[in-house]
């Protein structure tokens, strides 16, 4: 578990992303090795990813902020329409089965990595420009693919609030904001599905593991501090250029996982 903490908090730092990214497939792997029952194997992945997005996202933002990369307003008035997208997410999850949560989340991160591959940065400062029916309709939808997958939403996020003129470390930094939101409305509605379905999980509360929350942690707030330095110090075009191509290289890993499941 401690390489794959390492590459996930210094991912998280990075690119904004709560890490989901990394250690959803890789907590996926360790528990089937551990013959967790399999009815319930990308639930516990998912709860438990979003348990240890919480103080990993917290270090991100709070480094990112110190370069002035977060923007306050836009996490206030685009956040609450993400929460209800969790919300109703976190009640489909617990309704699909591993194998279509998979395919569908390998569609989306490779429609997006193809965007961020393909994104011209312009040559004019632009400014932000995000209204309010495009913060209602996109946070929704940002949160609702984001509570089944575990994942803090930068996949998405970034790539929104890039089209909408901010810049890609503005974007990222805000991101990274916008995920604590996500993964702590996620962390509650898994530990509530998990509790009701009496999923029983050795180890567990709801669909939340104790030892790998507990390892993780530490790890991945550290490193997250570590990435979140070093997008900092990173030219911005192939920062973006990077992060598309880390998309199409987790897309790779799931689809190669739901043609073997």
């Amino acid at each position: 578990m401690v390489p794959t903490a390492v590459i996930a908090g210094f991912m998280a730092g990075l690119f904004g992303i709560g890490g989901g990214l990394i250690t959803v497939p890789f907590l996926f792997f360790i528990f089937e090795s551990l013959d967790i029952d399999k009815t319930y194997l990308m639930h516990l992945s998912v709860g438990t990813s979003f348990a240890i997005i919480i103080p990993t996202s917290i270090v991100s933002v709070l480094t990112h902020r110190k370069h002035n990369s977060v923007d306050t307003s836009v996490i206030k008035s685009y956040g609450i329409f993400v929460i209800s997208g969790v919300l109703l997410g976190t009640i489909l999850a617990a309704n699909l089965k591993t194998e279509s949560l998979l395919l569908f989340f390998t569609i989306v991160v490779y429609f997006l990595g193809s965007y961020l591959l393909n994104f011209k940065e312009k040559t004019a400062e632009i400014k932000p420009n995000f209204s309010l029916i495009p913060k209602i309709v996109l946070g929704f939808i940002s949160g609702f693919i984001s509570a089944p997958m575990g994942i803090g939403g930068a996949v998405m996020n970034v790539p929104i609030l890039r089209y909408f003129g901010y810049s890609i470390n503005k974007a990222i930094g805000s991101a990274a904001a916008i995920g604590f939101v996500i993964a702590l409305f996620g962390a509650l509605g898994f530990f509530l599905t998990g509790t009701y379905l009496d999923s029983n999980l050795p180890l567990s509360i709801g669909f939340i593991n104790i030892p790998a929350f507990l390892i993780f942690i530490p790890i991945t707030m550290f490193m997250a501090r570590v990435g979140a330095n070093t997008s900092n110090k990173m030219d911005k075009s192939k920062l973006q250029r990077f992060f598309g191509i880390f998309l199409y290289v987790v897309g790779t890993l799931f689809l190669f996982r739901y043609l073997n499941v």
